[in-house]
This record gives structure tokens, C-alpha cells and sequence, in this order.
């Protein structure tokens, strides 16, 4: 029987090479193509929505700093925001929010 803690370590590892092969993929399948209009913009709108994808269960799970950090990063992320910036804005925000809402 395994320990819990190496589960956790299994799937992120795990996880972590699903992701980088996924990424290693696309490189291959796209090489030599650039995408122009409603191809590109399709891609550019792909960040914003895997963080708001991965940040939607803990908004319907928890209280109100989380739901409001959300809304924030969302607001953020709408502005076309660099990805960075957004991502700061999210977690700034939730402390902040966490520390003044309790």
C-alpha cells in the first residue's frame, strides 16, 4: 500500500508530464502554422479561461474573499491584463479580502 503523501506526489508528477506533453504537442502540430484571425483570437482568449476554470470550484465552494477575488481577477483578466498581473491581482486580493472579511 502506498502513503498518502506519495499518491499526492504520483499525480502531481504525473499531472506535471501530462502538461508539459500536452504543451510539447501543440508545438509539434502547429509548427510552421500562425493563426490569423478568428484562430488567434480563440487562443488568446485560452489563458484567461483554463484560470477561471481552475479558480470556478473554489468561487462556488467557499466564502465571500474567494468569491471576491474571483470577481477581481475575472475583472482583471477581462482587461487583457498580462497573465502575471492577473494572476498577482488574484492572490493579493484574496489575502487582502481573507485578512479585512476574516
Amino acid at each position: 500500500m502506498m502513503w498518502p503523501e506519495a499518491r499526492v506526489w504520483a499525480a502531481l508528477i504525473a499531472m506535471g508530464l501530462a502538461t508539459y506533453l500536452v504543451r510539447l504537442a501543440g508545438f509539434y502540430v502547429l509548427k510552421g502554422f500562425t493563426p490569423r484571425g478568428r484562430m488567434k483570437a480563440a487562443l488568446d482568449a485560452l489563458p484567461p479561461a483554463v484560470l477561471m476554470a481552475v479558480i470556478a470550484p473554489t468561487v462556488l465552494a467557499t466564502g465571500p474573499a474567494e468569491t471576491g477575488a474571483a470577481l477581481l481577477t475575472a475583472g482583471a483578466a477581462a482587461l487583457r491584463l498580462p497573465m502575471v498581473v492577473v494572476i498577482l491581482i488574484g492572490v493579493v486580493s484574496v489575502v487582502l479580502l481573507r485578512l479585512v472579511l476574516g
